[in-house]
C-alpha cells in the first residue's frame, strides 16, 4: 500500500486531546468560629510571602498567629497587608477581629488591612504547591479586589461530587467505545493475515 493510500484511509477511532485547568469559581462558606479564619466572598486572593521572598496568592484563609506575633498561614507563610506582613501583639492582648473590608484589629487597636487582589485572567496564574499561585505571567495584571471578607468562615471545595462522577462515567464509556473499535480492527487484521497466508 502506498503512503498516499494510507493517508486516505478513514479514521475509525480517535483519542481526544486532554487539558487541565483550575476551577476558580468560589466554593461554599462554612462557619468555623475561629476569629483568625477568613473567607473571600467573591473573586480575589490573599497575598502571602513564601520562604524565598516571592509573593504568592491563595484563597485559603485559615490563618493563625505565630510565636513572633505575625499573622501566618497554616504553612507559616506571613500574610501580607497593604504595608507588608501583618504584625500583631506578641502578648496576644485583646481578641483579633477582621472586618468585611479586611481591617484587622486586636482589641481596640488597628493592626493593618489584609491585601486582597484579583485578576481578570486567573487561568494565567501558575499553580505551585497546594492552593498557592504565582502571577508570573506579564498578562496577569493584579488589582485590588472588591470582594467582601467573612470573619470566622472558610471556603469549602468548589468541586461537585455529582459532576465529577458524571465526567468519570463519560470518560469511561468513551474509553470502552474506543477499545471496542480497536478490537474490531484487530480482528479484521487477523482475518486478513490469515486469508492471505492461506490462499485457496
Amino acid at each position: 500500500m502506498s503512503a498516499s493510500g494510507a493517508r486516505n484511509l478513514p479514521q475509525y477511532f480517535s483519542i481526544s486531546k486532554t487539558t487541565t485547568s483550575t476551577n476558580f469559581n468560589p466554593g461554599e462558606l462554612r462557619y468555623t468560629e475561629n476569629g483568625t479564619d477568613v473567607a473571600i466572598e467573591g473573586d480575589g486572593f490573599f497575598e502571602v510571602r513564601l520562604p524565598n521572598g516571592v509573593t504568592a496568592l491563595t484563597r485559603d484563609g485559615e490563618f493563625q498567629q505565630n510565636s513572633k506575633g505575625q499573622l501566618v498561614t497554616k504553612e507559616n507563610y506571613p500574610v501580607l497587608g497593604n504595608g507588608g506582613p501583618i504584625q500583631l501583639s506578641r502578648d496576644h492582648s485583646g481578641p483579633i477581629s477582621i472586618a468585611a473590608n479586611g481591617n484587622i484589629s486586636q482589641g481596640s487597636e488597628l493592626k493593618g488591612r489584609l491585601k486582597v487582589v484579583s485578576t481578570d485572567q486567573p487561568q494565567k496564574l501558575t499553580q505551585i504547591s497546594g492552593g498557592y499561585f504565582l502571577a508570573n505571567d506579564p498578562k496577569t495584571a493584579l488589582k485590588p479586589s472588591k470582594a467582601t471578607l467573612r470573619e470566622g468562615y472558610l471556603e469549602s471545595s468548589n468541586t461537585s461530587t455529582l459532576m465529577e462522577m458524571a465526567s468519570m462515567i463519560t470518560a469511561s464509556r468513551s474509553f470502552e467505545a474506543n477499545q471496542h473499535v480497536i478490537q474490531i480492527q484487530d480482528d479484521r487484521l487477523n482475518r486478513t493475515i490469515s486469508e492471505l497466508g492461506n490462499p485457496t
